[in-house]
């Protein structure tokens, strides 16, 4: 397979900063599975499958006067004083949020107001299941390296409280069986959060963690293996862990004649579940203790689960060290990112 343009290199983009805003609100796996007791019972599944199988125990989502939207800024404006620049020096603002309360105008507008970016900043959404966070990324770092913009504030902000909802009455219903539980299983894992970054000249900042480059490679023939919605999300979670796994190792033995990939200090994986971890660690022969998780006591946070780990992680980092962002996405799609920190 030609590599094309799905293989990346950068001169000089850095990750300046990154930073998240966790919601107030804890959802444990239990409350979750006793609202849903009814319909376990009825179907004969085992309790506190979330937390067996899955590996969730808990899940934030959004209290009394928080929203997704107020989170992102929040983050935002943390990641760009953390950059030690200004709003106005902001010349690109990707908003990469599953989440969205209507089709129209994008979600980045209200962004871009919220955080007072200039009126030169390009502003847009970019969706692509849970890889939008890292695909922003590397549009930010490219546009830098062509000198198109200076700084760029990638950001997203996840809901899970209204998928949550509208599973749960459904999966209550006398009509749904076991394979149709099981099918929308994912959805009890999701969590909400927000997470930012902000991406710059290398050159300018020498302190900044420097982005090297990366891999994208797609499997679209299992498009509709995970579809979801506000009303729900319907996944065949079985053949879209052995695509996922076969996608990534595919990926990763294609980038291996430039990438030591073996030899990262820690890789940063889209927070999915215990099982998919652990086939990952397996398929990519990864030491778990290079692996932190985040998704045990968020749950799978879309896009910001990378970001969000990332912020999680950071303190146990040294400069010099490697670190992989790595995940799948429906479609199917996988990315990685290497950064030099």
């Amino acid at each position: 397979m030609s590599t094309g343009n799905a293989t990346t290199r950068f001169t000089n983009a850095s990750l300046l900063s990154v930073a998240s805003t966790l919601p107030s609100r804890v959802t444990s796996s239990a409350d979750i599975e006793i609202r849903l007791s009814s319909a376990l019972k009825r179907l004969r599944l085992p309790g506190s499958l979330l937390e067996r199988v899955a590996g969730v125990i808990e899940r934030r989502n959004w209290g009394p006067g928080e929203n997704s939207d107020d989170a992102t800024v929040s983050a935002g404006k943390k990641a760009i004083a953390e950059a030690g620049i200004a709003a106005s020096d902001i010349g690109l603002i990707v908003n990469t949020s599953v989440t969205r309360k209507h089709l129209e105008p994008s979600v980045a507008v209200r962004l871009h107001h919220g955080l007072g970016l200039p009126s030169s900043a390009v502003n847009f959404d970019l969706a692509n299941a849970c890889l939008g966070f890292v695909n922003g990324m590397s549009l930010a770092a490219g546009m830098i390296d062509s000198g198109q913009i200076r700084y760029a504030l990638i950001v997203n902000g996840e809901d899970a409280d209204e998928i949550q909802v509208n599973t749960v009455n459904r999966l209550l219903r006398d009509d749904v069986g076991r394979d149709g539980f099981m099918s929308e299983f994912a959805s009890l894992t999701l969590g909400s959060g927000a997470a930012a970054a902000v991406i710059g000249p290398g050159d300018a900042h020498p302190n900044g963690h420097r982005i090297l480059g990366g891999v994208t490679r797609a499997a679209t023939q299992f498009h509709e293996l995970c579809v979801g919605s506000t009303d729900g999300m319907f996944t065949d979670a079985k053949a879209l862990l052995k695509g996922g796994l076969d996608l990534v190792v595919s990926a990763w033995k294609e980038a291996s004649k430039e990438w030591n990939w073996g030899a990262m200090d820690r890789y940063i994986t889209h927070q999915v579940s215990r099982v998919h971890t652990n086939a990952i660690l397996k398929a990519a022969k990864l030491d778990q203790r290079r692996v932190p998780t985040t998704f045990p006591w968020l749950g799978n946070v879309g896009p910001a689960s990378i970001p969000i780990t990332l912020v999680e992680e950071k303190k146990n980092l040294s400069k010099g060290d490697r670190v992989l962002l790595m995940g799948v996405g429906s479609g199917l799609n996988t990315a990685m990112m290497e950064l030099a920190w």
